[in-house]
Parts: structure tokens; sequence; C-alpha cells
């Protein structure tokens, strides 16, 4: 799983790649309509899919000429809950500095 989520954590590392998950969040498209909305050539969009493919995020099928990407939004679920993990880390810690706040407060008045 390391692995994955290495190649997971690295596909949403790019902007442009998080924009591709958010168009193809709406629904499967040709690769083209995706591509339409980026200042980059065709072969540098396809760079971007390739990485996304890699990590499991998007599914390419070929019918003829068509090309048609497909969100596979399972790898995210992997990184949510790798995440997860540190949220019970980061509410200690913040519910001890709200803690200092309110006792700093308490002492000023």
């Amino acid at each position: 799983m390391a692995s994955n989520l290495d190649h997971v954590m690295l596909a949403i590392s790019d902007p442009t790649r998080r924009a591709i998950i958010g168009r193809l969040a709406r629904g499967p498209a040709r690769i083209s309509d995706v591509a339409r909305p980026f200042s980059m050539s065709l072969t540098g969009f396809c760079k971007h899919v390739r990485v996304l493919e890699r990590a499991g995020l998007v599914q390419r099928t070929r019918q003829g000429r068509e090309n048609t990407l497909e969100l596979s939004a399972e790898p995210l679920r992997d990184v949510a809950r790798w995440i997860s993990r540190y949220e019970r880390f980061w509410n200690a810690r913040l519910d001890r500095l709200a803690g200092f706040f309110a006792a700093k407060q308490e002492k000023s008045q």
C-alpha cells in the first residue's frame, strides 16, 4: 500500500492533475474535452494523465480513435485514511493551544 500511496500523493501534488480529477469527478469524458481548458499541448496533458493512471486514479478506455477518461476514486480513500490517523494528534495539539490561550486570558483578567 505504501508504494501506491506514494504514487497517489505524487499525482495529487500537482494542481493540473487535481484539476483533471475535479473534472472527472463530474463524470467520464473524452481526453480531448478534458484537455481543452489547459494551456498545454495534448502530449504534455497526456503525461499528466499517465501519472494519474499509474496512481490508479484514472482509467482510460479506447473505442476506435476516442480515448475516454474516468475517475477511480478508491486511491483517494487510501489517502484520506492515512491522513485521518493524524487527526487525533492535531486535535490534541489544538486543544492544548486553546487551553494555553484560555489560561493566559484568565491570568490577564
